[in-house]
């Protein structure tokens, strides 16, 4: 219960960041925030869906999502969607980008480490790093 409470917690800080630097910034800082934060907010659900998953491994299962989201964007589909759907552009963009792709590592490393550094503080009954 505490990981998924403290899963819904970073997923909401992260978009609330992410609204404030998009009101206050413009240009390179407000799209690579934005992609980093982004993958803040996918590694914060993918923790929610899967709450005893070891950290890494939620963080690679955060990545790979980004990035399949990412290469979609080659086929064109988030595109059409996205001009139907404010929803499908927030989640799913318009047009590839290599930038982002280094960029959602930037926004799951650092929660993955806190995660681990969490769990690790936290006393375990099966002695897990991951189950809570």
């Amino acid at each position: 219960m505490l990981v998924r409470s403290l899963a819904v917690l970073t997923a909401v800080a992260a978009l609330l960041v992410a609204l404030s630097i998009r009101f206050l910034a413009d240009g390179v800082i407000e799209q690579v925030s934005g992609t980093a934060l982004y993958a803040s907010m996918v590694y914060a659900a993918v923790v929610f869906l899967l709450p005893r998953r070891a950290p890494w491994i939620s963080g690679l299962i955060a990545v790979a999502f980004c990035w399949a989201v990412e290469f979609s964007q080659l086929t064109g589909v988030p595109a059409v969607l996205s001009e139907r759907s404010l929803a499908a552009r927030l989640a799913l963009g318009v047009q590839f980008d290599l930038i982002d792709v280094l960029w959602y590592p930037a926004g799951v490393v650092p929660l993955v480490l806190l995660h681990t550094l969490l769990a690790s503080k936290r006393p375990s009954a099966r002695g897990a790093v991951h189950d809570y």
